[in-house]
């Protein structure tokens, strides 16, 4: 085998005393931070409220969180958490799935469009797939830091050989590599951080919000379709998974790469919506 590669022996902790802050929850504020200033700033450019970029951050901040954790918790663990309900809750020792945090979007938007927008429910999720993508980067680099969701053993030069043994080793223990393995984590976060690229040039250079679930429809195809073809290098996250044809992370991404293809025929078969773009927030209704 190939005896170049990369030990990877990053820190996965920002801060280790008197609290634990991870990289991995940075990356998710950072990810967040940045979408609301990129929702922002499209919001601006359609004359909506300002008020409805802080509520859309708001709805969608939570139920991606309950989403993701309660898609890994029924997705991937569920055998032990039927047995362990008190542990749902703990967050902060690991474990959320992006399946989940997808349909917690899907749901909050629409709490969102009732409470909020009253527009059709493409209107908002055709905008805030845009920066969902880079925040998906985000993401991965954040599974990159805390040395998890690696792929299989490789003798190419950019295999990693990350920390097995995170925890312990973080206690002072010495540290068990694996073998050079893909970094699958690098993988889909360029990926995902290609798709916002195109997004953004979709949404400001074509107008594409104007071809409804145009680019819904993109994220999900691009999205998903790279989150398929990398699991096939990717290590089984579950002793379940172990041996399918198809991982459990692949058969959950099927049904979104079918969606996204119909939105994306859809949207050239409906008649193109023209936005006047003001590039202004339109003023908030005085209440009575």
């Amino acid at each position: 085998m190939n005896q170049a590669f990369i030990t990877w022996t990053f820190n996965p902790d920002l801060i280790s005393h008197p609290i634990t802050i991870r990289w991995y929850g940075i990356m998710f504020v950072i990810g967040f931070v940045l979408g609301v200033k990129v929702i922002g700033r499209m919001f601006r450019r359609e004359g909506t409220p300002n008020s409805w970029v802080d509520a859309i951050f708001i709805y969608t901040a939570i139920c991606t969180i309950i989403g993701a954790r309660l898609g890994h918790v029924f997705f991937y663990a569920w055998d032990y958490y039927s047995q362990h309900p008190e542990d749902i809750i703990k967050t902060w020792e690991g474990g959320l799935a992006s399946h989940g945090g997808a349909i917690g979007i899907l749901i909050g938007l629409l709490v969102y469009k009732w409470c909020v927008t009253k527009k059709p429910y493409l209107w908002a999720l055709d905008r805030l797939v845009v920066p969902v993508a880079m925040v998906g980067g985000l993401i991965r680099l954040g599974n990159l830091m805390n040395h998890e969701i690696y792929g299989h053993p490789t003798d190419l030069p950019w295999g990693f050989r990350f920390v097995e043994n995170v925890d312990a080793w973080l206690k002072g223990a010495e540290p068990i590599f694996s073998q050079p393995s893909h970094p699958t984590q690098i993988y889909e976060s360029l990926c995902y951080f290609a798709l916002f690229g195109l997004l953004m040039y979709m949404y400001w250079k074509r107008n594409s919000g104007e071809r409804q679930g145009l680019l819904t429809g993109t994220f999900l195809v691009g999205c998903f379709a790279s989150r398929f073809l990398i699991e096939f290098i990717k290590n089984p996250q579950e002793d379940f998974e172990v041996g399918m044809t198809f991982d459990m992370g692949q058969w959950l991404s099927i049904p979104f790469i079918i969606v996204g293809i119909f939105l994306i025929i859809r949207a050239f078969r409906i008649e193109r919506e023209h936005i006047n773009y003001p590039d202004k927030f339109a003023e908030e209704p005085r209440k009575k």
